[in-house]
């Protein structure tokens, strides 16, 4: 079978019309979803050590209960390749409105009931089993909400705004990160150490559940999208498994999408998520400055996410490639060369390479257009989860060992990548996309 679409029809989704009152409710409700369901995701690593002396037994070594809670942590990564597949299998046959939806309730429901499980000493071994089972449904979520919401606002807005409307979207979904930060803060500053064991950790859990439900029922007043729509009413929805066809037909798609997710997922797990811990570890920064180095980043990098879409939309996704991707590389040497320096030189370059880190809204700018209408979603959802499992699993470990022989290992890497991004930005596919056949 062949699942090309004629270009006129993706004409309504192209035509050059301003940004409507709808479409804003589109994006911003996808958005806040976005922030509540990575929050949901992110906020067990916030509170991993307080996790692992609750939910495994008091004797255990603390190097083996640190060992079993990053293990329940990284479930949820190596779920996310099925979870993503399953999702947006049938996002392609049954729509993409109902899986986007079907995502964020997978998520809500686990995070919500890890803040109300009981401990291991009230159910002995079935609490880190049950606490396994949740990390596993987390994981399957976010491999479907984060390809779901990048097609579903691609497909919504006109195309003279796609990258600002992407670009927005994927700073929602980065702001997951800055709202467990904050929330992790606030949480220690407000209760002691004891408070926190004691009960208190559950707040964040039951909160982010919670929210993540509003975000469903508000979700129901989402449309389908039209691009979605005219597929099914031409009957061009896939009809064979859409990842069948996405490994027969669009294998430059897959190499594309996969070596820009390892391009994301080296800024975020390095730049970070892993820095704070490297700051005090090697250079004796106290943690609280630490921290506060990181959340300046998170921010400018929200904040550079939504600027890298508003200029792919202005100066064309090449262009903004060749700046992001180059850009990072030179912020990467200025930050981790410039170690320890002073607090507000740490946190004023901490913060400029976070802006950098922001060119990770490329991905799915690039990744959206790079399959047609009827396998996008399978297609983006696949390359991209498949990678994310191996690059976000192997990064945390190649830089620890590499670490060892030469402390600037993080910034070695980082460039690397991002120079790998530059080069990505030179390949004319990047920028022009998937094309129809005559």
């Amino acid at each position: 079978m062949t699942t090309t679409v004629s270009a006129p029809s993706l004409a309504d989704a192209g035509q050059r019309r301003p940004l409507t009152r709808n479409d804003l409710r589109t994006l911003g409700l996808s958005a806040l979803g976005g922030t509540l369901e990575f929050y949901d995701f992110v906020v067990f690593v916030f509170f991993a050590n307080v996790l692992g002396a609750l939910f495994f037994p008091a004797d255990m070594p603390d190097w083996l209960r640190q060992l079993q809670t990053l293990g329940i942590f990284a479930a949820g990564y190596l779920a996310r390749p099925l979870g993503g597949i399953v999702i947006a299998h049938f996002g392609d046959i049954l729509g993409r409105k109902r899986m986007f939806t079907l995502s964020i309730f997978l998520m809500s429901v686990p995070t919500l009931v890890i803040g109300l499980l009981p401990t291991y000493a009230s159910i002995g071994i079935a609490a880190p089993l049950l606490l396994l089972a949740m990390r596993i449904l987390q994981g399957a979520a976010i491999g479907g909400e984060m390809p779901g919401a990048w097609v579903f606002v691609a497909e919504h807005v006109p195309k003279r705004h796609y990258g600002l409307a992407v670009g927005t979207l994927t700073a929602g979904i980065t702001g997951g990160i800055l709202l467990g930060s904050l929330i992790a803060v606030a949480l220690n500053t407000h209760y002691s150490p004891a408070e926190i064991h004691d009960g208190a950790w559950r707040i964040p859990f039951i909160l982010g559940g919670v929210f993540g439900l509003v975000s469903v029922y508000l979700r129901r007043f989402l449309e389908e999208t039209p691009v979605f729509q005219e597929l099914a009413e031409r009957k061009k929805v896939a009809r064979e498994l859409p990842v069948k066809t996405v490994l027969r037909e669009h294998r430059a798609a897959i190499v594309l999408v996969a070596l820009m997710t390892w391009v994301l997922s080296t800024a975020i797990v390095v730049v970070i998520l892993f820095t704070p811990a490297y700051l005090q570890k090697v250079f004796e920064i106290p943690a609280k400055l630490s921290l506060q180095a990181n959340l300046a980043a998170t921010f400018t990098l929200t904040v550079g996410c939504a600027v890298v879409g508003w200029a792919s939309d202005r100066f064309g996704t090449k262009a903004v490639m060749l700046v992001g991707w180059g850009g990072l590389v030179a912020t990467t040497y200025l930050f981790y060369l410039g170690l320890p320096g002073t607090p507000e030189s740490l946190v004023w370059s901490y913060a400029l390479i976070g802006f950098f880190v922001g060119s990770i809204a490329l991905l799915p700018i690039v990744g959206v257009r790079a399959f047609p209408p009827a396998v996008r979603f399978s297609g983006l959802s696949f390359a991209y989860n498949m990678a994310y499992a191996v690059f976000g699993g192997l990064t945390p470990v190649l830089i620890s060992v590499w670490q060892k022989v030469d402390v600037m290992a993080p910034a070695h890497y980082v460039a690397a990548v991002a120079a790998l991004g530059f080069l990505i930005g030179l390949w004319p596919f990047a920028s022009r996309g998937w094309e129809p056949r005559a």
